[in-house]
C-alpha cells in the first residue's frame, strides 16, 4: 500500500517510517462492512488532470463499546488492486465518512455510512494496470503515540485490520475524440472527408495518447432531424487517427462515436456541420 488513511494520531508514526510492515493484532477488532457500493455501481472515468469525486455508501456493524472518532481510529472502504496483503496500488479515503445509526442493541450497532473517494490521476493511478477492476475492503486503522521525551523515552502504538468484501469497481481511462468534415461547404454528390483523432488519458505520461486499432463509428444527422445514423465504421490508425470519405447528399451534421472497451471510456464527438449545396 502507498499509504494507509487512518487519522492524525497516526500520521507522525507513519511519517517517521516506524510503522512500514504492522503485524497482525492479537486481538482483532470486531468490524462487517456490508451492503459495499462503489459509485452507485458505475464505472470511474478518470482523465489526467482533473480529481474524481467518488461516493461511497456501506453498511457498518461494530461492537457497541467500540467508539470510533476518526482522532485516534478510523474505519471506512478502500479501493485496491492486487491481493489483501500485498496490494498493487490503493485508494483510501482522506476524510472521515458520515455515519447514521440504523439499530442499536446490547452487543452491536449498526450504522449506514456514506464517505469519497477522491481519486486525483497525479497521485493515485500510475500505469496501464490501474485501469481495470478494483476491489474494495473495509479496514480499521487505531494508534497512540507519546511524543513526551522528558522522561528520556517515546512511543507509538499501532494496529490495522482490513476484511475484504465482494464489491468492485471499474475504473476507466477518459477517451478524446474530435471530427472534422471537408470541404465545407461542399457540392452535392461531391466526397466529403471526414478525420479526426481518438486518444485516451495516459497517466504515466500525464496526457492524452492516440489510441489506435479501435472501431469508430462515423453517423449523420441530416438538419432537422432529431436523431443520427450509421454511415460506417471505421478502425483508428497510428496515434488514433481517422480518417474516411462519404458522398455528400444533404446538410446536415457528421460526427464520430466510440463505444469504449474495458478499460477505457465511451465517447462521441461533437457534430460537425457541413453546408451542401
Amino acid at each position: 500500500m502507498r499509504k494507509l488513511a487512518i487519522g492524525t494520531a497516526l500520521s507522525g508514526a507513519l511519517a517517521l517510517g516506524v510503522l512500514t510492515a504492522p503485524s497482525a493484532s492479537a486481538d482483532s477488532v470486531d468490524l462487517a462492512f456490508t451492503n459495499v457500493k462503489v459509485n452507485g455501481g458505475k464505472a470511474i472515468v478518470v482523465g489526467t488532470t482533473a480529481k474524481v469525486k467518488v461516493p461511497v455508501t456501506y453498511t457498518l456493524s461494530r461492537p457497541a463499546d467500540l467508539t470510533i472518532d476518526y482522532k485516534n481510529n478510523f474505519a471506512g472502504v478502500l479501493l485496491y488492486r492486487g491481493s489483501l496483503a500485498e496490494q498493487d496500488n490503493s485508494i483510501e479515503p482522506d476524510a472521515a465518512p458520515v455515519c447514521t445509526t440504523t439499530a442499536t442493541s446490547d452487543t452491536r450497532v449498526i450504522e449506514s455510512c456514506t464517505e469519497t473517494l477522491v481519486i486525483d490521476p497525479w497521485d493515485n493511478l500510475y500505469e496501464a494496470a490501474d485501469a481495470g477492476t478494483w476491489k474494495s475492503a473495509g479496514f480499521y486503522g487505531h494508534g497512540a503515540t507519546d511524543l513526551d521525551d522528558s522522561d528520556g523515552h517515546i512511543s507509538f502504538e499501532f494496529g490495522y485490520d482490513m476484511w475484504a468484501n465482494a464489491a468492485t469497481a471499474k475504473i476507466k481511462r477518459a477517451a478524446k475524440l474530435t471530427v472534422n468534415a471537408t470541404p465545407e461547404p461542399v457540392v452535392k454528390g461531391r466526397t466529403l472527408t471526414v478525420k479526426g483523432r481518438l486518444t485516451r488519458a495516459n497517466w504515466e505520461l500525464g496526457k492524452y495518447s492516440g489510441y489506435a486499432s479501435q472501431k469508430v463509428t462515423l453517423q449523420f444527422r441530416a438538419k432537422g432531424a432529431s436523431a443520427y445514423t450509421t454511415v460506417k465504421t471505421i478502425t483508428s490508425g497510428t496515434g488514433g487517427a481517422l480518417s474516411t470519405t462519404v458522398k455528400a447528399s444533404k446538410d446536415g451534421y457528421y460526427r464520430f462515436t466510440f463505444a469504449g472497451t474495458a478499460t477505457t471510456a465511451a465517447k462521441t464527438a461533437a457534430g460537425d456541420y457541413v453546408d451542401v449545396k
